[in-house]
Parts: structure tokens; sequence; C-alpha cells
């Protein structure tokens, strides 16, 4: 669970389904128009492939993927959940809506995914309380005021102030339980008083929010790059707090990308350090092997804080010649890095040559990046690493979960 550090969409109107017999007009659900569409694609795709057969008699067309009613997917959502997650019915169909409103099919594999990182996350509780929280929340309101230099005698006076509420900020502080509830106070205290406003830079400082831990800035990211798919009441941020926004941007965040995988693995590390975290790190290694300069395999490509070269582009400079780059070539290159681009620049298509034939071996696209986790909740040494191998391993399980069931199925 990490926290710090680390459109209103317009109504579209539904399409009508008239009975000849009764006159009566209903509204068919959005899922089951995209269902009947894709079905329509499948089905054409299908229609091609036995007039091939006809044609050609001996040729065995390719398998096409039978799709699965919207209901029968919800099913086995809840079959795959723990049996003591409350309301699995409703967390099954904000799941689906999920996968449907992003066009992703709903497989064992995407399926499981979601479930384990969700599991990992919050254990299936939309706004799970978080011990000792009040500590934290008041540490991260000094650690702020000392980087500005005030008194910890004012920010206490400041506290106990009445909110929006009636209470103090303090005792509203004390009686935190959950991110939510610490969340709205940090938008209080921005909104009304001067010297919180001065503290947090007119920014909540709870940047990871929800069942599946997304950050804020990626939510508005992909709601200004893609249509979401329910009517915002409030804020984007406010939306990350419910069920459905926290699983459908969770999930965008998770598999709504292409990367060079072939591992699950992969994605549970990119989910917590970046997308591409996973790709970068392996190209981090290629540099390391073929430059010999030794590379901390963070994921991390080009310094975006900082004007300063980074020491992946220095070890990559020192490879120019053999690349046949300028510098600002490099550099324009390594930019790409959070991008699926950066894998048809020349420098990481050479790079990898380069690296291949100095090891003598095919090196892999991605490894996992080795980072050590900091938030004020964690009280031990954790990292990408043990992220990603925690959830690979419910992962696993319900994957042998949906295996199992898939063999049960097929003897009934």
């Amino acid at each position: 669970m990490a926290w710090l550090y680390c459109a209103n969409v317009a109504n579209h109107q539904t399409p009508l389904r008239c009975s000849n017999q009764s006159r009566h007009v209903t509204q068919i659900p959005v899922e089951e128009r995209r269902f009947a569409a894709r079905l329509q694609r499948h089905s054409s795709v299908a229609l091609v492939f036995a007039s091939f057969v006809l044609l050609y008699g001996c040729a065995t067309p390719p398998r096409v993927q039978q799709l699965r009613r919207p209901a029968d997917v919800r099913a086995q959502i809840v079959r795959l959940m723990p049996s003591n997650a409350v309301d699995r019915q409703g967390w099954a169909t904000d799941i689906y809506a999920a996968f449907a409103a992003l066009d992703l099919e709903p497989t064992a594999q995407n399926l499981c995914a979601t479930l384990a990182v969700a599991a990992q996350e919050s254990s299936f509780v939309v706004n799970p309380v978080v011990p000792g929280l009040a500590n934290i929340a008041r540490a991260e309101i000094y650690r702020r005021a000392q980087q500005h230099d005030i008194p910890q005698l004012i920010v206490r006076g400041v506290l106990l102030l009445k909110s929006s509420n009636g209470k103090s900020y303090s005792d509203r502080i004390d009686a935190v339980r959950t991110e939510q509830d610490m969340s709205l106070i940090y938008e209080d205290l921005i909104r009304r008083v001067p010297l919180g406003a001065r503290l947090f830079a007119n920014s909540n400082p709870v940047h990871t929010i929800g069942p599946m831990q997304v950050s804020i800035n990626f939510a508005e990211q992909q709601v200004h790059d893609h249509p979401y798919p329910y009517a915002i009441d409030d804020s984007i941020r406010h939306e990350l707090f419910t069920r459905r926004g926290g699983m459908y941007f969770g999930i965008a965040h998770l598999l709504d990308y292409t990367a060079p995988y072939d591992r699950m693995i992969y994605r549970f590390a990119d989910f917590n350090a970046g997308r591409y975290a996973s790709r970068n790190a392996a190209f981090q290694n290629a540099v390391s092997l073929a430059s010999g300069i030794p590379l901390a395999s963070d994921g991390a490509l080009v310094r975006h804080d900082s004007s300063d070269i980074g020491t992946t582009e220095l070890a990559v400079r020192s490879l120019a010649r053999q690349l046949n780059l300028s510098n600002s070539q490099i550099r324009r290159a390594l930019e790409q890095g959070d991008t699926k681009g950066f894998e048809q620049t020349s420098l990481y298509q050479r790079l990898f040559a380069l690296a291949n034939k100095a090891e003598r071996r095919t090196l892999p696209p991605a490894a996992i990046p080795q980072i050590d986790l900091k938030s004020p909740k964690i009280t031990r040494k954790l990292t990408t690493e043990w992220f990603a191998s925690r959830v690979d391993q419910r992962y696993q399980r319900c994957m042998a979960q949906a295996s199992a069931g898939v063999k049960s199925g097929a003897r009934d």
C-alpha cells in the first residue's frame, strides 16, 4: 500500500429495443451492447475462416476465442475472490465494468492479476483502516512545517481551530482511521486555513488512493486521455475512493498498455514502480554489461527533477561511438522511457544488439527493478521486488484455482 512519495462524461443516449408483440420499449444495457458488438466482430472473422476451409478443404482454421456472457465473467470473478470478501457480487460488477470500458479481455490471467493486486493493496476493502494513521498524519504536517521554517507551536495552534464540521483539526486527526478520512482533513486545511495552503502548496499529500492504491496523477491523466465510464460527482480524487473508480483506474494502470513481458510479475513490478520500469531495468542491465559501468537497475532512465545528467545517461554516452548516436539523440531516446515507443528507438535496438554481442547471448527484455520502498507507513525494509513477488504468489494461487474450475467444469 503505497502512500506518500513513492469530465464529466456526456451521457450518450442508450439505443432502444422494441418488441413487436408487446410494443414494449426497454433499454439495452451498455455491457450487452459492447458484448454484442465484439461478438459481431468475432463472428465476421469466423465467417472468413469458414469460407477459407470450404475453398481449401485441408486447412484447419485458427481457433477463435469464444466470447463469454458478462454474467459468466462476473460469476467467475466471484468464484476467484476470497470467500471472506464482503459483497463479492458488487466487486465483480465493478471489475467487469472496468474491463468492458477499457476493452480488455477478461481472461483468467487478466482477472487473476487484477484480484491479486487488489488483495495485496486492500484485502478487498474500499477504504481500509491504516494502523497508526493519526501519528502519520501529524508527522507529515510537522515535516512540512519544518521545511517552511514554521515553529511547531504555531502549527499546534492552527490545528486547534474549528474545521468545517465543527470539530477541531486536531480532534479530527486523532480520530482518523482511513486515507479517505485523512485526505478530507487535508482538503479542509488547504481550503480554509492560509497556513494549510502554504504547508501543502495547494496539493493534497495523499497521492495514492483507493482499493488498488492508484496515483491521483495517473487517474487524472487517464481521464484526460480516455473517456471515464461514470459521471464524476465531485472530483477524480473522490472518485478514486469509490470501489468503481478505484478498480477502473487500478485495472487501467495494471493492464491497459502493451509491454514486452512474458510473465505477469513484471506488470506487478510496474504497478509499484511505474509503467515500463521492468523493461527499463533490463535496459539498464544491458547498458551496464556493454559499458562495464555498474548501474542501479531502478527503471529510471533520466532525471526528471533535475537538469543534471543521471548515471544511466552518462553510461550510455560512454558508448556513443559504438552506437553511432550523438548525446542529443541519446537524450531524446531516453526521454521516451515511459512510453512504448522507447523500444522502437535506435538507442534501444542498437544497445541491446551491442550487449547481446558482448555477452554472446540474448539478454532478457525485462527485469525486476531494484527499488527500496519509502513511505511513512512502512516500518521495515520493503522493495519493489518484495511487492511483485507477494502479488505474484497471490496470482499463481488464483490461476491454480481458475484452472481447477475449468477442469471441474469439463468433468461436469
